[in-house]
């Protein structure tokens, strides 16, 4: 499948099919809906969507694993030298880092600009050095930067024919992330941050010290409730912004947006407990919705 696919996009250095091979499998082991959504796209597609996954996760990896024996301080230290090797590579456009390799090819076919991946490893640092955001202005600065500017990304590889595609892409990105953010309080609880805004909480009355006993209540059911709100307004602003690109990734898309934002119906579904239950689409849901999806992408391949 990556062999075709490589072929496909015309990608014929055996290194550099190397590290869009190492990206594609980060990709597979790790973001399976992501995965599932990319094999919608035309196969001359799927490497460069890889490798944008492949940089994201390489410095989640980082900064979120809970394996690790490093500190937070030697946590950034090895996530700043890794950005510095990589942002001093990305000028010249060769690099000999395994992942950043067919991150800067992808990079330099479809001029994705350099300030979108400065943003993200901002907000990488920020999960060093932030446990909480007080208002969702706060939030916004870390969501920007380690979701918005996926999409954006994301967008030239997809050939919008309109430019408001990528403000609708922001827009769609951080949906995403705060259908995570609402799915995963337990886990960052773990982690010790909360990304839910403190201020949005004490609306109703809960805090974090409320959180922390990991008890759903009235008060923290209601405030979920308006996070999810909020999920599903971006998502429906956002959905114009899909019309905006090449019909052939329009399906793809699609696809992601329904999975993505549909965390939250699941989080509904399990009546918001996210203390005793993860939330997650179900496989028989996802192949629902990816397969006539497919059978409609297919027929627009070249």
């Amino acid at each position: 499948m990556s062999n075709r696919d490589l072929d496909a996009a015309g990608i014929v250095d055996p290194q550099l099919r190397e590290s869009y091979e190492l990206c594609r499998r980060l990709n597979a082991q790790h973001g399976k809906t992501y995965y599932l959504a990319t094999l919608l796209l035309p196969p001359e597609k799927r490497p460069y969507v890889h490798a944008l996954y492949g940089f994201a996760r390489y410095a989640d990896e980082i900064v979120d694993d809970l394996a690790s024996t490093l500190s937070d301080a030697e946590k950034a230290q090895a996530l700043t030298t890794w950005s510095n090797e990589f942002f001093k590579d990305f000028d010249s456009g060769i690099s000999k880092d395994p992942i950043c390799a067919a991150v800067l090819d992808t990079v330099h076919r479809w001029n994705i600009p350099r300030e979108h991946f400065e943003a993200f490893l901002h907000s990488m640092t920020m999960d060093l050095t932030v446990d909480h955001f007080d208002t969702f202005d706060d939030l916004y600065e870390y969501v920007y930067g380690s979701a918005a500017v996926i999409g954006l990304q994301m967008v030239p590889i997809l050939e919008p024919t309109d430019e408001r595609a990528y403000e609708y892409a922001k827009q769609l990105g951080i949906a995403f992330q705060l259908a995570n953010f609402i799915r995963d309080v337990n886990e960052d609880l773990d982690r010790g941050r909360v990304y839910l805004p403190l201020n949005e909480l004490a609306q109703f009355g809960v805090s974090r010290e409320d959180l922390e006993k990991r008890v759903l209540t009235p008060e923290l059911r209601q405030a979920l409730e308006f996070q999810i709100a909020r999920v599903k307004k971006l998502e429906e602003e956002s959905r114009q912004g899909i019309s905006m690109l090449a019909p052939y990734a329009q399906p793809c898309i699609e696809t992601a947006r329904i999975l993505y934002c549909g965390i939250v119906d699941e989080v509904i579904a399990i009546n918001y407990d996210v203390f005793s239950k993860r939330a997650s689409v179900p496989l028989s849901k996802r192949l629902r919705v990816a397969l006539p999806a497919w059978w409609q992408a297919r027929k627009m391949w070249k």
